[in-house]
This record gives C-alpha cells, structure tokens and sequence, in this order.
C-alpha cells in the first residue's frame, strides 16, 4: 500500500464508489499480514516510500513464493527479492508475467513499475569480481526510477581507468562506488567529483581483506570528504540510499 494508493480509495469513498465500511475494512489489514513463518509490513511504502522488500536466503523457495504472492496482492510500487538463487526464482517465476531474474545480481523484480526518472546514478567497480554486488545495486536503482549507468573494472590498480570514467562520474548525480582487496576507490573518485558518493565494501580480496573487513574500515577511514559506507556487500542498500537523495533532491 502506498499513497497514490490510499489517495484512490479516499477518492473512491468521496465519489461513493467504495463505503466507509469498505474503505476502514481494507485500511485494517494494512501493517501486518501474520503467515505464521513471516510477518509482512504491507504498511512500509505508506511510511518510507519504499515497499518490504524480500530477502530469499534462509528462505526456501515455497516461502519465497508464499511472501512474493502476498505482497503481490497488494497495490503498490515495485517489488524486490534479493540474493536469489535459481531455485527461488524459479518458485516465483509464473506469479507474473513481467517477473525477471538476473542471475549476476542475484535480484528478482517481481513488480517493475513506471516510476518518473528522478536522476541519474553512476555504478562503478573497482575490479569484474565486484560485479554482482554492483548489479544488485544497478537493478534496485533502475527499479526504483533511477538512470542508471554502470562501468565495472575502473579500480586504482591501473589509475587511468578511473581517471578515462571521470565524464561519466562528474556527470552523476550520485556515485555508487563497489571495490573490495583495499577498498580505495571511493576515495579517489571522491575527490574527482562534487556528488554524493556511497560507498560499498564488498568481500572480494585475499586473506588480509577478512572478508570485506580491510575494504570496509579504509572507506570509513577515507580522507576524501562526502563519502557514505553501506555494509559489506550490500548493493542494494547503497542503491536505497542513492534513491532516497535523488528523490528529496526532486521534492
């Protein structure tokens, strides 16, 4: 439920299309739907303009498909399923006709809906390795109204990389920055742009990279100034970050 949605039913009940009765019984049943192994939020997108979102691992793909369902029942805006594997899109796959899956970035947009472009969003990587935590950033942002444009490889191992993307980067309005061994991209594309830049730690490196650990502290320890981390390899939350400037820019 969002509030082009609950605008529609108010303007129902004024025009006498829908009763008071109706209308209250439907609001009821907005903040929790109990399915006894989840409770969905069908409240959110009215609160944060963003609609719960479904997070398949540790999910199997019967409850995947049951929430998917269930969420799809109910107006809205887009709808997500992230760090889904074959199985989980597969259980989903005849819910609608527009379900797509990319398995690169490992998202499900169950959902898609026209939504009025806000700006634009560079994602870029600093080594291929990075890819699938760039793509589930690139997909989340063309899904929520972003353009999107999105260049892997640029990392600071061979500098004139970044430096042959600073038109595109100085051309964004939001920056989404994907590297892990040593994390220093963001930094240095910091410091060749005046947009915000959100920065996202991902798990690719060797020993001494613990995991995405090292990428991690060394972009909250940039000296670069308009930097913001998300965690270790959440594409998609630097994705809902991006979305949310650009659209309080907008407003």
């Amino acid at each position: 439920m969002d509030q082009a949605s609950v605008a529609a039913m108010l303007e129902a009940v004024a025009r006498g299309d829908l009763t008071p009765e109706e209308a209250a019984e439907r609001l009821s049943r907005l903040p929790v739907v109990d399915m006894g192994f989840a409770r969905l939020d069908t409240h959110r997108e009215l609160r944060t303009g963003m609609p719960e979102v479904i997070y398949c691992p540790g999910k199997t793909p019967q409850q995947v498909r049951a929430i998917a369902a269930e969420l799809l029942g109910h107006p809205g805006g887009p709808l997500l399923a992230t760090r889904a594997d074959h199985t989980h899109a597969d259980a989903i796959a005849d819910l609608g006709e527009d379900v797509r899956y990319d398995p690169t970035g490992r998202i499900i947009v169950l959902r898609p809906v026209e939504v009025a472009p806000m700006g634009t969003v560079v994602v870029v990587t600093g080594g291929t390795a990075d890819l699938p935590v760039a793509r589930e950033a690139t997909i989340t942002a063309q899904t929520l109204g972003c353009k999107v444009t999105e260049i892997a490889d640029i990392g600071v191992a061979g500098l004139h990389r970044t430096l042959a993307a600073q038109d595109e980067l100085r051309a964004a309005d939001v920056v989404i920055a994907v590297a892990g061994m040593e994390g220093a991209l963001p930094s240095v594309v910091a410091g060749m742009v005046a947009s915000p830049v959100v920065a996202v730690p991902t798990s690719v490196g060797y020993g001494a990279s613990f995991g995405g650990l090292a990428a991690l502290l060394a972009m909250l320890n940039s000296c670069a100034t308009g930097i913001s981390v998300v965690n270790i390899d959440n594409g998609f939350g630097a994705a809902v970050v991006a979305t949310r400037i650009l659209r309080m820019r907008a407003s």
